[in-house]
């Protein structure tokens, strides 16, 4: 198991390339069981996360080559085995993206509950409710779901709502099974987030006919058949958000490449108000950090809102800010591991039910921390390139769930990470 060796405080300057998205590779990833052929999946990060990803298609019988630069080649020509194994599933909550389009094309499958972080509960009941409104006949057997739809899906009306907003995998499971569903289906409080859309316009690409994408109301026309395609990630906005932050606690400046601002407004507006600059050029964006911190009162919210994957990075943001900020977080409630390891580096937070308050400190301090989740993970890292002293990073598996070697990339701007095996 690695650890990081995290020296600071450092300022880090120059240019990074933001890599293309996670969240909109995996269930793009697993669209490609929808159409029998080879697909090439352009711009997929080199992530743990997305190895699981295409260790499980390879379990169903796809057959996967991997190229240059993130390029994926996909022959989805035989699934011979339509489940998906527990072993595999287990590692990642993103592999329950596999269950509706193996239900459209097989008319059957069998996938286990899903794992991934421990950052609270995070049911799959609304997918299943979303696929029976489709027709599929589901139950669950020793830890399995189970989906059959012997005559195929038929398409129906289905609100995806849920009592912390919008699902985006459950979105994007019934937008796949709909798409070779009998019929026109529409999905009122559909997820509106950017890598929603960019599975859509992928599956439109493939042959689907849908329309209101970025919209809560998409419209599904059933089709016949989905062709294989070839198709360009977009960047990662939650990697994007990262490196601001980074910049912005160290009082650096980086400019980012491959970034799309436009798909990020909530976190620039928060980073404005505080005092950080971030100015658009082109797909590019330049960040800087002078020092001077103001406070926040911020809340994560489905898209276009605040997103809930970049709550534990501002967090160590904010807690070296001239005064209480305050974040709520409305998605994930539970959210919140990642503050008593903050704590530990003389952070001064303090739990109230869903929301934190952060009181700002002057400086933070190294100590020995333990990631418990991948964005938590980022937060921790974060605070280290700003703490005096040497910080050590336990369980840092979690950060390369969601980050490419985050720390070749940071050290030739400035950063001091060694990752040592323990």
């Amino acid at each position: 198991m690695d650890l990081f060796r995290i020296q600071g405080p450092v300022k880090l300057t120059g240019t990074v390339k933001v890599n293309g998205s996670k969240n909109a590779s995996l269930p793009i990833i697993a669209a490609t069981l929808l159409a029998p052929g080879k697909s090439i999946i352009k711009g997929t990060p080199r992530l743990s996360d997305i190895e699981v990803c295409c260790q499980l298609l390879e379990s169903l019988g796809c057959k996967i080559t991997k190229g240059d630069q993130g390029e994926l080649n996909i022959d989805s020509a035989n699934i011979d085995n339509p489940v998906g194994d527990y072993e595999i599933v287990r590692k990642m909550r993103a592999s329950i993206a596999i269950l509706g389009p193996l239900l459209a094309r097989c008319r059957k499958a069998k996938v286990s509950m899903p794992g991934g972080c421990a950052i609270g509960d995070r049911p799959v009941d609304i997918h299943i409710r979303g696929l029976r409104k489709l027709g599929a006949q589901i139950h669950l057997e020793n830890g399995y779901i189970v989906a059959e739809a012997p005559d195929g899906l038929t398409a129906n009306s289905i609100f995806l709502g849920g009592p912390f907003g919008s699902t985006v995998l459950g979105t994007a499971n019934i937008m796949m099974a709909a798409t070779l569903a009998k019929g026109k289906t529409i999905i009122e409080s559909a997820a509106c987030e950017p890598e929603v859309t960019d599975l859509a316009n992928c599956l439109n690409k493939m042959g689907a006919k849908i329309t209101g994408i970025g919209s809560p109301r998409l419209v599904i026309e059933g089709v016949e058949q989905l062709n294989p395609v070839e198709y360009q990630i977009i960047p990662d906005r939650i990697e994007a958000g990262t490196f601001m932050v980074a910049a912005a606690i160290t009082s650096g400046e980086l400019t980012l490449e491959n970034c799309k601002v436009n798909d990020m407004m909530a976190v620039v507006d928060v980073l404005r108000n505080i005092g950080v600059s971030v100015e658009s050029k082109g797909d590019a964006a330049v960040v800087a950090g002078n020092g001077q911190l103001k406070t926040a009162d911020l809340t994560t919210q489905p898209y276009p809102g605040f997103p809930t994957d970049l709550q534990a990075q501002f967090m160590a943001l904010l807690s070296m800010s001239k005064g209480n900020s305050i974040i709520t977080e409305k998605i994930f409630p539970d959210r919140f591991m990642h503050v008593a390891e903050l704590n530990r580096m003389a952070a001064n937070l303090r739990k109230e039910g869903p929301t934190v308050i952060v009181a700002g400190v002057d400086k933070l301090i190294a100590a020995p921390v333990m990631a418990s989740d991948l964005r938590a993970s980022a937060a921790l890292v974060i605070a280290a390139l700003a703490a005096e002293g040497t910080t050590i990073i336990n369980r840092v598996y979690h950060i390369d769930r969601g980050y490419e070697k985050i720390e070749d990339r940071l050290n030739p701007l400035g950063a001091n990470i060694i990752r040592e095996k323990t």
